[in-house]
């Protein structure tokens, strides 16, 4: 398998539709517990990322997804993804399908960050606010080559500042891209069909 940053393998796996593109606000200092999150997460990736290939997947999946929990509002980023069917799912359904999102997006984070080169991370200290959220900008540098853009969109909620969208290259959204397959497996069957291509995908992903 290749490296994790020899091509665009990484970005392509995790988010997939352009937005197009905006005037952004400036940036200012951001306060500590809005950039913790995002620090907590490149240090699980990092030690995902030194395990490697000699630890099995479902070690690596075991060693990510606590940090997945404490990072991501993985409630708010499938009600985003789905859309109004949501709220108006019974909840044994939801649960069903929160399941099966979080086996998605933390098979899908192991399986794009699988090897370390001496890639650095660097998070910039300055945000970006967009209406009650804040955009935390992040770079991933290799040994050699170009590094590419990640920034994590956060909003502020009972349990404090998490992760509720992922933009690569400061412009490619993964909910976008979420919204759209999401919503089509939901019209054709269900909130079932949904559950089981996440869980097929996470099978893929692990295989």
């Amino acid at each position: 398998m290749a490296t994790l940053l020899s091509s665009r393998r990484m970005i392509l796996t995790l988010t997939m539709a352009v937005l197009g593109p905006a005037v952004l606000p400036p940036c200012a200092a951001a306060d500590e517990a809005v950039l913790a999150p995002t620090h907590q997460l490149i240090d699980g990736l990092l030690r995902v990322m030194k395990a490697g290939h000699n630890t099995p997947f479902s070690q690596r999946f075991s060693m990510l997804a606590p940090v997945i929990d404490q990072t991501f509002d993985l409630t708010t980023i499938l009600n985003l993804s789905v859309g109004a069917t949501w709220q108006s799912m019974p909840p044994d359904q939801q649960a069903i399908l929160l399941q099966a999102f979080r086996r998605y997006t933390v098979s899908s984070y192991v399986n794009s960050f699988d090897n370390y080169s001496g890639q650095r991370f660097v998070v910039n200290p300055e945000t970006r606010t967009v209406g009650n959220e804040q955009v935390v900008q992040t770079k991933i540098i290799p040994v050699a080559g170009e590094g590419h853009e990640l920034d994590y969109v956060m909003r502020e909620g009972p349990a404090g500042w998490r992760i509720v969208d992922v933009l690569a290259d400061g412009a490619i959204s993964r909910v976008a891209v979420q919204r759209s397959d999401f919503r089509q497996l939901i019209r054709q069957g269900g909130a079932s069909a949904l559950a089981q291509n996440l869980e097929a995908k996470s099978a893929n992903l692990a295989g």
